[in-house]
């Protein structure tokens, strides 16, 4: 047990002990809902001062090395306890039988580099199941729907009511309708989205040709 506590407060490992401190922190306050939880994969947002290609080459690297897909605290929180255990496992076992400090530092530093680059293909790997998990679906939005056929559903459809269905994959969606002008319409009759109005919230339609 001496020699975990060591190897866990001792160079290198003391910097991934620090970092695995944060992550801990963080975990709890979003378990007391005190810092929100990403649930979008890993983001890589261009600023306003950002340089174009820096950022499509950090992208290229984060897909490259199997790290996108999930959110970016779940990616950190995973790298930084692999990469804990592996570098806390040299710790243990390597470090003491370094003789000297130069020498102690200089293993220390090839610990660190080859604990995170291992850290981040065993991390790779453990968050690869779980991709599936945060998929992103974009919400259908109301312009979307302009310009499709709908089916009416109400006895008839005036300036002020009206109800139709848009055919979809599995179960349609129900949306309300109206016309400006005298028409024929009544239920079952086919029609042509024209327009949304977000005063209305609905969808100006006519019969169809």
């Amino acid at each position: 047990m001496d020699r975990l506590i060591d190897a866990a407060i001792g160079y290198p490992t003391a910097i991934f002990t620090a970092l695995l401190l944060v992550v801990l922190v963080y975990w709890l306050l979003a378990l007391v809902g005190w810092v929100d939880f990403e649930s979008s994969g890993i983001d890589v947002e261009l600023q306003a001062d950002g340089d174009p290609g820096e950022i499509s080459t950090l992208a290229g690297y984060v897909v490259a090395m199997g790290l996108s897909g999930v959110p970016f605290s779940i990616v950190l929180s995973v790298l930084v306890l692999v990469s804990w255990t592996l570098s806390c496992l040299a710790g243990e076992w390597l470090m003491p039988l370094v003789p000297t400090l130069p020498l102690h530092i200089a293993v220390g530093t090839g610990v660190l580099l080859l604990s995170v680059a291992l850290a981040i293909f065993v991390t790779a790997l453990m968050v690869r199941p779980l991709r599936g998990l945060f998929v992103t679906h974009q919400a259908m939005g109301n312009a979307s729907l302009v310009g499709q056929t709908c089916t009416v559903m109400s006895q008839r459809v005036d300036q002020r009511s009206g109800h139709a269905e848009v055919a979809q994959r599995g179960a349609g969606i129900q949306i309300r309708v109206w016309t400006p002008d005298d028409n024929r319409l009544t239920k079952g009759d086919a029609a042509v989205i024209l327009a949304y109005d977000e005063t209305a919230n609905g969808y100006r339609i006519e019969p169809e040709p």
